[in-house]
């Protein structure tokens, strides 16, 4: 049976998967930390720290379809259901805290990583990362480009205009809350796609902003801009993926 779960993995899963392995040697998981992964999803993250390292995983993720699902992929990691903006954990209980490709979609992200820095030691790290939806997200990049063009009201759904989302954002964010050795940097993956229809299909299940702009469509706009998309990838498939990556040091 085709669940929530499987039409993230078919859509934005892939890319995090690829992504993941790169955020984990950025964030300087050591062997026995004990890690916390906010906004967890289907695990992709908590399953690459569970791989590279001994270290002791806890994911924490609102959807509670997403938390079954990823709890499907491994008995190592523990997940719950529960809120990036009011974590269920005691004081400085984590060596590190990690959230990938979720800040941006957190109503309150300073909130969040207050929530982030009280869970986390003395001397701990706390790490994020976005992907750069306005010039490094190909694949989206393209998407956008072709439904504005198609329907100019539609640009301000454009993910482009997403929070916390642009080169220096996040080390701004992780200054103003006290961290401390604050580095950020860019994390770069590539993806070929095996045809259009791998490319077009994800966006179907309506995962993501763009997957829930292509559910609003008609049926006949929605054939208009997958024309279009086609059109556009015949010069060649959309692989590249930039991400920005901070970490920083609390006090």
């Amino acid at each position: 049976m085709f669940s929530e779960g499987d039409g993230y993995e078919q859509f934005m899963g892939r890319w995090s998967r690829l992504l993941a392995p790169l955020f984990v040697d950025f964030a300087q998981v050591g062997a026995g930390d004990v890690v916390l992964d906010v906004g967890s999803g289907t695990g992709s993250l908590s399953l690459a720290v569970a791989d590279v390292t001994s270290a002791q995983v806890t994911g924490i993720e609102p959807s509670e379809t997403f938390v079954r699902y990823a709890q499907t992929r491994s008995q190592r990691v523990r997940f719950h259901v529960g809120d990036a903006m009011a974590l269920p954990f005691p004081d400085d209980t984590f060596d590190r805290t990690l959230s990938m490709l979720v800040l941006n979609f957190v109503p309150d992200s300073a909130a969040a990583l207050d929530q982030m820095i009280r869970v986390t030691r003395p001397g701990g790290a706390v790490a994020a990362a976005v992907w750069d939806y306005g010039e490094g997200m190909g694949m989206l990049r393209m998407f956008w480009d072709e439904a504005v063009a198609l329907n100019p009201d539609a640009e301000p759904r454009d993910e482009r205009h997403m929070p916390l989302c642009s080169r220096g954002a996040l080390t701004d964010l992780w200054r103003t809350h006290g961290l401390r050795d604050v580095d950020e940097q860019p994390l770069t993956i590539e993806m070929a796609f095996t045809s259009f229809d791998d490319y077009w299909q994800p966006f179907l299940h309506g995962q993501g902003p763009a997957g829930g702009y292509v559910s609003s469509l008609s049926e006949f706009d929605r054939r208009a801009l997958q024309s279009k998309l086609r059109q556009r990838s015949a010069s060649g498939s959309p692989s590249h993926a930039r991400a920005w990556a901070v970490r920083g040091t609390v006090a």
